[in-house]
């Protein structure tokens, strides 16, 4: 996750895929849920890798608990390459239940991090 720090750009975003309006900011905040969520994950691949200089997209796959769950991630970029903005979209719902009940816990060691992230969209 450290090396990720160097791919956001300093003002980073995540938009929650779980409540859109939850928006995690600044590379501290988006490499400690991604830390969480890639903990949360078993047999993770991505597959497909699609886009142009500013908007890239890539779809992966995997399991949470004993559950099959997608990703078709995107990318927006900034000028300089380094990542302004992702977005994930998960499914299926019954995935994407198990992901939330496993992630949460995780992320409820770090009430700062949620409380900035439900301030919501600016």
């Amino acid at each position: 996750m450290d090396a990720l720090g160097e791919l956001l750009e300093a003002d980073a975003e995540l938009v929650s895929p779980l409540s859109g309006r939850m928006v995690f900011r600044g590379p501290d905040d988006v490499r400690l849920l991604l830390g969480a969520v890639y903990g949360s994950l078993r047999d993770w691949r991505w597959h497909e890798e699609v886009g142009d200089n500013s908007l890239r997209m890539v779809i992966g796959a995997g399991k949470v608990g004993p559950f099959k769950l997608g990703d078709a991630m995107l990318f927006e970029l900034s000028r300089e390459g380094k990542i302004q903005r992702i977005r994930p979209h998960l499914r299926p719902w019954l995935g994407l239940t198990g992901f939330a009940l496993l992630v949460g816990p995780r992320l409820a060691r770090h009430p700062g991090v949620i409380l900035r992230a439900l301030r919501g969209a600016r």
